[in-house]
């Protein structure tokens, strides 16, 4: 293919299509026009020089699709320029980002070629790749995750540039394997979305939620998807009914502006249908209102508010549902006024208010600071820059890498946040459900750990009290105060918890000490030895997870170490009574009631082909038909959840060595345990009508039902015993079909 001086040479890549080359320097040019304003002398020659390494560095390598990998590198350099914003320092790193881990290219060639800035970037994108993305089949994703916050810590970019690489990964999900899928999929909810969200990137969060959905729960996804789309026509009509007064208004007024209706997203209306219990069509808002103005920066503020004004002049407002995010900004720095207004039709409709800078800032979050910083530290920068400080408090302990650190962590990131006032005024910013006790320790470690009390709005209170936004808080504190375990019963802050663990650690390390000299002293009272085979034997005996667990425990007296004279000793080894009868069975001890018969329901595809036993997740309950993975656990043998399951993301995201590959196979003898609830109109002879569809229309098995009425409203509940998914769904619809029956859901989690 002929070449200009201004084009990159790919003539000697290795692609006999001439439609690949092509499609390449499309990408190309496209990187190119995303950058136009912002390259300067010098740039397009850099730019040009990481593309052709790029090129030379994958030339031999394709994608699981069959595509040439060079459009991988293009893409995730396209999706940091176009939809983070960043520039072509970012553009040449993203193009370069897999070449250091999959070719022979160094760190020193780069930081020759180019500066040692990119060669730092690129190396935090190295590091971050080797922990995170799958190379072999498991991955410890605690130590991963908090290797991501320190490189994000030290250079935010590198963080921007991975998530445009994960994003270009899920968008390109179809050609993997199942198992892949559901894999990437929880490990994207689990810790790349909170990460987008807590940057700003909404637009990049909601697309990476939308598609984990479209894998680890296809049905429903796909169920969403289509009432979104048989519902637009009206959804349309509905927009420009809504907005004809409003635009003539503001228009009237002086403004400029865009006026629109948008779709929210479908992992956004699924988790309403979840929280507020209501169907697909009971979910009023579907969609939002945006008004992005055009206005000057000191008159942003004012100009928000007359619209506000102006709307509420023709729909009423719910005073519930304002939020005000222009006063006080949210900590990753979204700017925006939201209300929900009585629409046409009786339906309430939520508007968002905000002017461009403000709506580039909550499309591109973190990048969009940068541009408009401006030579002084921003509001928002401050916002980042206190994030960031917040990110190194936390990570600047030794005992971080754990899994509970990324539970906590999350909740930092996730939650809604409330604004609490020092004695002299000065503003924090705390997530929701905060406590007195979370509060001194976002002052400073060393108060929360000498924190007795406080006191919140001039009033004595617990250290467990919840603070709500605007309380102005007084630390009280002891020169004697420890910090004891209950204390994490109400601490929810990541910083405080990840403190108070390690001061509870290190004191029971210090007490775990004593335990170990006792067990070495009975050791070498039997002759044994003190080595990792009899320690990891006496912690399968005593079941405890870690040998800090089994020397305290010892220390404490809840393990009689006079019990090892009934151990058996080969040479200078342990082996606890009853391990003979049982080191040839499976973990597995005591089954559910749907223990498998000859002919087991369910195939396991792994190391192992032939049937082995299994339990039920008490937590999501499946049956045969829904979509399950198994987990290994450490005590109860096999265990099966649903790709649904409340608990799926953080098992596949941190067990990846754990998860079995599971399907179920067609047998109709054994029944399972679901439950429905069921919602409706009290009326004689309801539950008759239930039990007539039960029992004589269906013939099933129930184990129980239980109807509460109120008011001439009644809820049940109802277990029975079905054979798969066809059967609970046939039984539903009947159910539905019913004359006063207005709701049915299934339960999610199993009743006692």
């Amino acid at each position: 293919m002929p070449t200009t001086p201004q084009e990159p040479l790919i003539a000697d890549y290795s692609i006999n299509d001439e439609e690949e080359k092509k499609a390449i320097l499309r990408e190309y040019r496209a990187l190119l026009r995303s950058l136009k304003e912002s390259l300067k002398k010098g740039d397009k020659t850099l730019l040009r020089r990481a593309f052709e390494i790029a090129v030379e560095a994958h030339k031999d390598m394709r994608r699981k699709s069959g595509e040439p990998y060079i459009l991988h590198p293009l893409a995730v350099a396209r999706i940091v320029t176009e939809e983070i914003g960043l520039g072509v320092t970012s553009a040449i790193c993203a193009l370069l980002h897999d070449t250091v881990e999959d070719t022979e290219i160094t760190l020193e060639d780069i930081s020759r070629d180019f500066n040692p800035y990119i060669a730092k970037i690129i190396d935090g994108l190295t590091k971050i790749s080797n922990v995170v993305d799958l190379k072999g089949d498991t991955t410890i994703q605690a130590e991963n995750f908090r290797k991501i916050l320190l490189t994000l810590a030290d250079d935010p970019r590198v963080i921007l540039i991975k998530l445009a690489d994960r994003l270009h990964n899920m968008r390109t999900l179809e050609s993997m394997k199942s198992e892949k899928q559901l894999k990437i999929a929880s490990e994207t909810t689990y810790i790349y979305s909170p990460l987008a969200h807590r940057l700003g990137l909404y637009e990049i969060k909601s697309e990476m939620e939308d598609l984990a959905m479209k894998y680890t729960q296809p049905d429903t996804y796909a169920e969403i998807a289509q009432g979104l789309k048989d519902t637009k026509r009206d959804r349309t009509r509905y927009i420009n009914e809504f907005i004809k007064p409003l635009k003539e208004d503001l228009t009237h007024n002086g403004f400029e502006f865009e006026i629109y209706g948008r779709p929210k997203a479908i992992h956004s209306i699924h988790n309403k249908m979840k929280t507020k219990h209501v169907t697909f069509d009971e979910v009023y808002d579907l969609f939002a209102i945006r008004v992005i103005l055009k206005s000057q920066p000191d008159r942003e503020k004012e100009d928000c508010w007359k619209v506000y004004s102006l709307i509420t002049n023709f729909y009423r407002p719910s005073t519930e549902r304002l939020r005000d995010w222009i006063s006080v900004p949210k900590g990753n720095g979204y700017e925006a006024l939201h209300t929900t207004v009585m629409g046409p039709g009786g339906r309430w409709v939520e508007v968002q208010i905000r002017t461009e800078r403000m709506n580039e800032i909550a499309e591109k979050g973190l990048a969009a600071h940068w541009k408009y910083k401006e030579g002084t530290t921003s509001p928002q920068e401050s916002k980042l820059d206190a994030f960031l400080q917040h990110l190194r408090d936390v990570l600047n302990n030794p005992d971080t890498d754990t899994i509970d650190f990324i539970q906590d962590f999350k909740l930092d990131l996730f939650t809604e946040e409330i604004y609490i006032y020092t004695p002299k005024g000065d503003m924090r910013v705390l997530p929701k459900g905060a406590t007195a006790l979370d509060f001194a320790f976002d002052i400073h470690t060393q108060l929360g750990m000498r924190c007795i009390g406080a006191k919140v709005n001039y009033r004595l209170v617990p250290l467990s009290h919840q603070l709500d936004s605007g309380d102005q808080v007084e630390v009280i504190t002891s020169s004697k105060q420890n910090p004891s375990e209950d204390w994490l019963s109400f601490l929810i802050t990541a910083k405080a918890k990840t403190r108070v663990k390690a001061y509870l650690k290190e004191d029971k390390r210090r007490i775990a000490e004593e335990g170990r000299l006792a067990l070495k002293r009975k050791f070498d009272h039997l002759r044994a030895s003190m080595s990792s085979h009899n320690i990891n034997e006496l912690m399968l005996y005593y079941k405890k997870p870690s040998q800090l667990d089994l020397f305290y425990a010892v220390a404490v007296g809840n393990i009689d170490i006079n019990e090892l004279d009934h151990f058996a000793i080969y040479g200078d080894k342990f082996q606890h009574p009853g391990r003979e009868e049982k080191k040839e069975k499976l973990p597995e001890e005591d089954h559910t009631k749907n223990k498998p018969a000859k002919g087991s329901e369910l195939i396991i595809f792994g190391e192992r082909s032939d049937k082995i036993l299994y339990k039920l997740a008490q937590c999501c309950q499946p049956i045969p038909g829904d979509n399950v993975f198994g987990f290994v656990t450490s005590g109860e043998g096999l265990k099966i959840h649903r790709t649904d399951c409340p608990n799926a993301a953080q098992l596949l995201a941190n067990y990846g060595h754990r998860i079995v590959k599971t399907k179920w196979a067609k047998n109709k003898e054994i029944s399972f345990l679901a439950g429905v609830r069921i919602i409706g109109m009290d009326d004689v002879g309801v539950i008759q009508k239930i039990t007539n569809v039960i029992s004589g229309e269906l013939k099933l098995n129930m184990r129980s039902l239980s109807i509460d009425s109120n008011d001439g409203i009644f809820e049940g509940t109802i277990m029975v015993y079905v054979h798969d998914r066809d059967e609970l769904n046939n039984f539903c619809n009947k159910l539905g079909a019913l004359e006063g029956i207005n709701k049915i859901e299934r339960i999610e989690k199993a009743e006692d």
